[in-house]
């Protein structure tokens, strides 16, 4: 029996609440028990939005996640927001890109990647939250490879099915991704 708390922060716009949901549907498709809270500032672009995700075997209590055992800091005020509530032995993920200094933690796996750097480079500039999602899920497992496609079929609409091999190609560039 598992569980995972996610968390994932950063500003509006920078698909916080896409990448939650990739990773909902993806444990979905496992057969796992989900939950995924969105939360975002008055300012839909621009202003604050963090998404928690909670995957496990067992029925989820309550959607809420304090404690996550996986923080991905999209910006500067989300890790500093956010750094402490993480338990030791977890991850912070970090768009170090964005986020300039180090994370003032010895006691968690510490994972930077230049996510939005590597995505204006490859020309997916809306895609570093993909970019991220993939280096979380190399370094974590928290849902298995296979199900990266099925799960981006569900959360990418029938509208913007043109965007779907970008989203997976991001996703792999994630993946890949060495220091």
């Amino acid at each position: 029996m598992s569980t995972t708390q996610v968390l994932i922060a950063g500003f509006g716009g920078q698909g916080i609440l896409f990448a939650g949901k990739f990773l909902a549907y993806a444990g979905l498709l496992q057969g796992r028990n989900v939950s995924w809270l969105p939360s975002y500032g008055p300012e839909m672009r621009g202003g604050t939005a963090n998404c928690s995700v909670i995957l496990s075997d067992t029925q989820v209590g309550s959607p809420i996640v304090s404690r996550p055992d996986i923080l991905i800091a999209m910006n500067l005020p989300s890790l500093e927001k956010y750094e402490n509530e993480v338990p030791a032995g977890g991850c912070i993920f970090v768009d170090s890109s964005l986020v300039k200094r180090a994370v003032n933690r010895d006691d968690v796996k510490v994972y930077p990647i230049p996510a939005t750097a590597i995505s204006t480079e490859k020309g997916y500039d809306t895609l570093a939250n993909m970019i991220l999602m993939g280096h979380v899920i190399a370094n974590t497992h928290v849902i298995p490879d296979e199900m990266i496609r099925p799960a981006m079929q569900k959360v990418v609409s029938a509208r913007h099915a043109d965007l779907l091999e970008k989203n997976i190609e991001a996703l792999e560039l994630g993946v890949n991704y060495q220091a």
